[in-house]
């Protein structure tokens, strides 16, 4: 009895964290090719495991107190029509991942967009919102370093300037609003709508400190003091204040960024690969990443591609527009995916279908007009 819970529970964390499973076998298979030796050493990024761990500790944090929720439900409330309410959903997704990321975002936000939707009788339009959120959640954070994981990964390891990073990513950053928005106004009706009000509990202390401490990570992501700073002061108020937050942490997208490490560590070690991949790279890195993350995600395409090429423009719009498309393009995706399916069991071919018609309008029309300019 006892072995086949065990087994129940491995089956179904592994099916949470099948990126991380496969992350992790890719490693595996190419230690095979290059044999473990000190310069694995060298293949983590230490600053971007550090800011990541921090960043998702603190949201964790906020959270726990309702400030998201909060923050979102009051905003909803300015908002009469379902067609408004849908937007501003979007909107709010869209902010959230320019701020804490864009999974953190979808974790955050889209309960909201269920329990507005459900208790107001609007549930026809669940799909359609998710999907909304989950392509605001990606192209939303395309604008900031610590948007996306693999922009807080490329502009550490490149050392891009913060200014010519938002230079970079300004344009497909608006074309993605102007779509999101014309989106909503085509496939949403303008129907009257109430939001139930609800009492919302906020320990103003705990707020104002973890938001302290929400600074201090994206100043660490700045450059402005050593990452160490951060690793050791936020555990320490979190394991006074919130515990709860530093098990909410999400360890295996932790881990999915260390197995990855490996994976492409030793894949720019082998000479095949290396010259494959940078005789691809060198005729168009913009389209090149835009594929690869349909087919291997874009956080694993970010860190496996920078090993071939010092193109970092193309490869940081490459990696972010190739986030939408198919449902395994973003790690954020996925949760979206899994969020759905768990309200609305036996839907999961329809939400597909939809999914795909909307992500790859976007992609094909945000990689034309960047391969245009």
């Amino acid at each position: 009895m006892k072995k086949r819970m065990i087994c129940n529970k491995l089956l179904e964390f592994a099916k949470k964290n099948i990126v991380m499973i496969i992350a992790f076998f890719a490693a595996i298979i190419t230690m095979f090719f290059v044999p473990i030796d000190k310069q694995y050493l060298e293949y983590f990024d230490y600053k971007t495991l550090t800011c990541l761990f921090c960043t998702l500790a603190i949201v964790c944090a906020l959270k726990n107190i309702n400030f998201f929720y909060m923050l979102a439900h009051k905003i909803v409330q300015l908002f009469k029509t379902t067609r408004m309410s849908v937007l501003a959903l979007t909107y709010i997704t869209f902010i959230g991942s320019m701020l804490i990321a864009n999974d953190m975002a979808l974790l955050t936000f889209l309960p909201l967009g269920y329990i507005v939707l459900t208790t107001t009788g609007k549930e026809k339009y669940m799909a359609f919102t998710f999907i909304m959120q989950n392509i605001a959640a990606n192209l939303g954070g395309m604008l900031t370093p610590f948007g996306n994981p693999q922009n807080l990964y490329l502009y550490t390891k490149f050392n891009i300037p913060t200014g010519e990073f938002m230079g970079i990513m300004a344009v497909p950053f608006v074309v993605s609003i102007l779509l999101i928005t014309l989106c909503c106004f085509l496939f949403v009706k303008s129907e009257p709508l109430k939001i139930k009000d609800e009492k919302i509990e906020l320990s103003p202390p705990k707020a104002i400190i973890y938001l302290i401490l929400f600074a201090l990570s994206i100043i660490i992501v700045f450059r402005a003091i050593p990452y160490w700073i951060g690793l050791i002061v936020i555990p320490i108020a979190l394991l006074i204040m919130d515990r709860k937050a530093l098990k909410m942490v999400d360890y295996p997208l932790l881990l999915t960024f260390v197995f990855f490490f490996i994976f492409s560590g030793n894949m720019a070690r082998i000479d095949v690969v290396r010259n494959l991949f940078s005789a691809l790279l060198d005729k168009n890195t913009l389209l090149f990443s835009v594929i690869s993350c349909q087919c291997i995600s874009n956080v694993p395409s970010a860190i496996l591609l920078s090993q071939f090429t010092t193109n970092y423009r193309d490869l940081l719009l490459g990696v972010n527009i190739g986030g939408v498309g198919t449902l395994i393009s973003s790690l954020a995706s996925l949760i979206t995916f899994r969020e759905y399916v768990k309200h609305n069991p036996g839907k999961s071919g329809y939400y597909i279908g939809l999914f795909s018609a909307f992500n790859f309008a976007f992609l094909i029309i945000l990689t034309a007009l960047m391969l245009i300019i």
